[in-house]
C-alpha cells in the first residue's frame, strides 16, 4: 500500500485531488491510502514518517508549504513531496526541500496521472533500500545504505548508523528478515554487516566504520565469499 497525505486548505483542492486519486487507482490498479490535512501545521505536528508522498499547497493560512516541508524533511529525508502552486516561480524554491515535482492550479487530471506516476514510480525503484522502525517516542525511516552493522543486545538490538545509534526491541532473526538482501552478512551471532562499509577482514576481525568486530570461525570462509561477491559486483 501505498500512503499518500493531501495538504490544502480549500476543501474544493482536497475533493478533486481524492475523485483523481480514484480514477488513478482504478486505471493503475495501484493500492493507494489518502490522508487529508487542512494546513501545513497540522501535518508536521502528526509527523511520524508514515507517507510515501505528499502533496501540498504552497500558499496556506497557518503554515505555507515551504515551510512545513522544510519540518518535515528534518524528520524524514525520503518522502516524496509534490508541491501545488498557482504560481510556478514558487515551485522552484522546492529544490530546497528536494521536491520532487509540481502541480499547478487549476488541475488537469492528465498533469496529476502524469506527475503522480512518475512519483510512485521513483517510489518504487528506491523503497526497498528504506526500513522504518519503532524507536522510543516515534518512527525512523533509514536508509539500508547508511546501516554500518546492527549488533544483538540481550532481547534488544542497536543499529549503528551514519545519523547515529538506534536501540530497539527485536531480534536478530526479525531483522535479516527484513533486510533480505546480500549486501547484509551475519558475521555473528552478534552481528549483522553491512558488505558496503567493510574497509577490511583479518584474521577473525571485519573492520567497517572505525569499529573491530570478531567474525565467528565458522562463517570465516562465508565471509571472504561473500565479500569477495559483493565487492566484484561493485567494481564490474
Amino acid at each position: 500500500m501505498i500512503n499518500v497525505a493531501i495538504v490544502d486548505d480549500d476543501k474544493s483542492y482536497v475533493d478533486q485531488l481524492r475523485e483523481y486519486f480514484e480514477q488513478y487507482i482504478k486505471e493503475s490498479g495501484e493500492t493507494i491510502k489518502i490522508t487529508a490535512f487542512s494546513d501545513g501545521d497540522s501535518i508536521v505536528h502528526k509527523y511520524r514518517s508514515q507517507f510515501d508522498i505528499i502533496l501540498m499547497d504552497i500558499e496556506m493560512k497557518f503554515m505555507d508549504g515551504m515551510s512545513a516541508a522544510e519540518e518535515i524533511r528534518k524528520m524524514d529525508s525520503s518522502v516524496i513531496i509534490i508541491f501545488i502552486t498557482n504560481t510556478p516561480q514558487y515551485a522552484i524554491k522546492g529544490y530546497a526541500v528536494q521536491a520532487l515535482d509540481y502541480l499547478l492550479k487549476p488541475l488537469s487530471y492528465f498533469a496529476f496521472s502524469q506527475c503522480v506516476g512518475r512519483a510512485i514510480n521513483n517510489l518504487k525503484n528506491r523503497l526497498s533500500a528504506f526500513i522504518s522502525i519503532n524507536v522510543k517516542g516515534g518512527v525512523v525511516r533509514l536508509d539500508t545504505n547508511d546501516i554500518y552493522y546492527i549488533e544483538s543486545r540481550g532481547h534488544n538490538v542497536v543499529y549503528h548508523t551514519k545519523s547515529g545509534d538506534y536501540e530497539l526491541r527485536s531480534t536478530m532473526k526479525e531483522i535479516e528478515g527484513m533486510l533480505n538482501s546480500k549486501r547484509f552478512f551475519r558475521a555473528s551471532k552478534w552481528y549483522l554487516i553491512n558488505l558496503a562499509h567493510v574497509d577490511s577482514f583479518r584474521d577473525t576481525d571485519v573492520i567497517l566504520a572505525g569499529h573491530s568486530l570478531a567474525v565467528s570461525r565458522s562463517r570465516k570462509n562465508e565471509l571472504l565469499e561473500a565479500l569477495s561477491d559483493y565487492w566484484g559486483e561493485v567494481m564490474q
